[in-house]
């Protein structure tokens, strides 16, 4: 066995290394890999768009929305860059990042071209890539709570509301 093998069995084994604990379903976490690449697709297009032409301001957010481009296609869809290198190191380490800090990461990245250069084609371009950040953003939130629980909470609530009102007009008395 090769030591690339042992390695890629090692990350495999090693449950710290997963994030399989930031509380993400299985098709949550594929459909904000497929607004990653849907995110880096549009930027893509709209930043080659955004770069014929001779403003300087446009040019620059054109040439930052490929950066994009290419770092979502890093972070999301390593298969996409397998000439790269490091492309599967940057995406496991990547993968390593909290909800929380992906969602800060891709909509700073999206908003960033749009400040430079405010145009149609820089705000649909990143529009994906802002909602792949809100997507993670959401996910940060964590898993909305059953019914059951929100109806024990808010009974508890009126209960004690109920003896507040109660202790205040025997108070009164």
């Amino acid at each position: 066995m090769s030591s690339q093998d042992e390695r890629f069995q090692a990350a495999a084994h090693d449950p710290a290394g997963s994030s399989t604990d930031d509380g993400m379903t299985w098709w949550y976490r594929w459909l904000c890999r497929i607004a990653g690449v849907l995110g880096g697709m549009s930027c893509a297009f709209a930043g080659l768009w955004n770069c014929v032409t001779i403003n300087p301001l446009n040019i620059a957010a054109g040439v930052w929305m490929m950066l994009n481009a290419f770092v979502l296609f890093l972070c999301e869809a390593p298969f996409c860059c397998q000439f790269i290198e490091f492309a599967n190191a940057v995406s496991a380490r990547a993968d390593k990042l909290r909800p929380w800090q992906k969602a800060a990461f891709y909509c700073g990245m999206a908003v960033f071209p749009v400040m430079l250069s405010l145009t149609l084609t820089t705000l649909f371009g990143n529009a994906i890539a802002f909602a792949t950040g809100v997507l993670y953003g959401l996910s940060a939130l964590g898993k909305k709570g059953d019914a059951i629980s929100y109806a024990r909470i808010h009974q508890q609530q009126k209960q004690m509301d109920e003896e507040k009102l109660t202790g205040a007009l025997e108070g009164q008395a």
